[in-house]
C-alpha cells in the first residue's frame, strides 16, 4: 500500500467508535494499537478497513463499514428464508425496509424461535455455519418432565441418530414442575432439526424451542421480530472465532 492509499489509522479508530480522533492518536502513540498483529506507533499510518485487522489493547476492533451484522429475534412461524414462493411470512419480510442485500447465517425451523444472524458478508456466514470453527449455539427447550439426571449424561456422551452420532457440549435442567421441564442445551453443530432429534431420541420431544445465544451474542430482551446491530465486542469475538 502506498502512502496515498488507505485511511489514516486514527480516523478509522474514531469512525469505529473506539475514541475521538485525538484520543485515538494517544492510543497509537502509547503502543496500544495493533495492525495485522504488529504494534503501530506512527500517527501517519494508513490502513485498509476492508482488509486489515485492528486491535486495541488486544481486543479486535471491527472497522469495515461496508459490512452489516444484525441479531434478529425470529418469531415462531416465520420461515428462515429471505423470500418464500408459497407466500409464507419469512425473514425477508422482517428486513424489507433495509437497503442492504442481507442473508441469514444458518437457519431455524419454522416452529423454532429466537436468535438468528443476518449479514451481508458471505464468507462470515459460510464460516459461522461450519462446525469446524466450533461456534456454540444455546437453546432453551420446553419438554415433558420430569427429566432424569441420566439424560444429561446421555446427551453429553452422545446418542446415535439416523445420520450418525451427535452430542451436546453442555446440558442442564433449568427448572421442572407439573409434568414439564425447561432444559438448556449448548452445541456447535448445525444438522437439520438436531436439537429436536436429540431430545426425542432420549424420550423428551420438544414442545417449544428458543435459540438464546450464538457464541457471545445473546437474545436477552430483544422482542420477537426486532433486530439490533452486533456490538463491537460481539462481532470482534466472532470474527476471531471464524478466523477472519
Amino acid at each position: 500500500m502506498s502512502e496515498q492509499e488507505g485511511i489514516r489509522l486514527q480516523k478509522v479508530l474514531a469512525q469505529a467508535g473506539v475514541a475521538s480522533r485525538r484520543a485515538a492518536e494517544d492510543l497509537i502513540v502509547d503502543g496500544r494499537v495493533e495492525v495485522n498483529g504488529a504494534v503501530v506507533t506512527v500517527l501517519g499510518t494508513r490502513v485498509d478497513p476492508e482488509r486489515d485487522v485492528l486491535r486495541v489493547d488486544g481486543e479486535r476492533i471491527p472497522v469495515d463499514v461496508t459490512k452489516v451484522y444484525l441479531a434478529l429475534n425470529k418469531p415462531r412461524g416465520v420461515v428462515s428464508t429471505m423470500s418464500d414462493p408459497e407466500g409464507r411470512r419469512c425473514l425477508g419480510d422482517l428486513v424489507q425496509d433495509r437497503a442492504e442485500r442481507l442473508f441469514h447465517v444458518g437457519r431455524l425451523d419454522t416452529d423454532t424461535e429466537g436468535l438468528i444472524l443476518l449479514v451481508n458478508d458471505g464468507e462470515f456466514a459460510h464460516r459461522m455455519a461450519h462446525p469446524s470453527y466450533g461456534v456454540q449455539k444455546t437453546y432453551l427447550a420446553e419438554v415433558a418432565g420430569p427429566v432424569a439426571n441420566r439424560v444429561a449424561r446421555q446427551l453429553r456422551t452422545g446418542v446415535e441418530l439416523e445420520d450418525g452420532p451427535a452430542k451436546v457440549d453442555s446440558f442442564r435442567i433449568v427448572q421442572q414442575s407439573n409434568g414439564k421441564a425447561l432444559v438448556e442445551l449448548v452445541l456447535h453443530e448445525g444438522r437439520k432439526h438436531i436439537v429436536r432429534r436429540l431430545l426425542a431420541e432420549v424420550g423428551h420431544p420438544v414442545r417449544r424451542l428458543v435459540r438464546t445465544a450464538i457464541g457471545p451474542v445473546k437474545l436477552a430482551d430483544l422482542r420477537p421480530g426486532a433486530m439490533r446491530p452486533l456490538t463491537q465486542r460481539e462481532l470482534g469475538t466472532l470474527l476471531d472465532t471464524v478466523e477472519l
